[in-house]
């Protein structure tokens, strides 16, 4: 699951993200294309459906501290690229 190229959403302890894994090194996950998801809505619904309810894009990608990420699952949804 967490193979560069692969879309996922993170659940950290306290925040969330969306993103494409480009590297795991130096304890840290490095997401592109990614978005700080600040509110999921209904977890399923958004694991099922890909809907979310706010979310605010990374322009250049963002670094997560593994010891930070509680759990991470495949996103098998269009990654969101604008602000809502």
């Amino acid at each position: 699951m967490l193979t560069a190229g692969s879309t996922v959403i993170v659940r950290t302890v306290t925040h969330y993200f969306t993103g494409r894994v480009v590297n795991i090194e130096d304890g840290f996950l490095t997401l592109e294309q990614a978005a700080w998801i600040a509110d999921t809505g209904r977890w399923s619904k958004a694991l099922n459906t890909g809907t979310l309810e706010e979310v605010e894009p990374y322009p250049a990608g963002v670094a997560i501290a593994l010891t930070a990420i509680v759990d991470v699952s495949p996103w098998q949804h269009d990654l969101p690229t604008t602000t809502k």
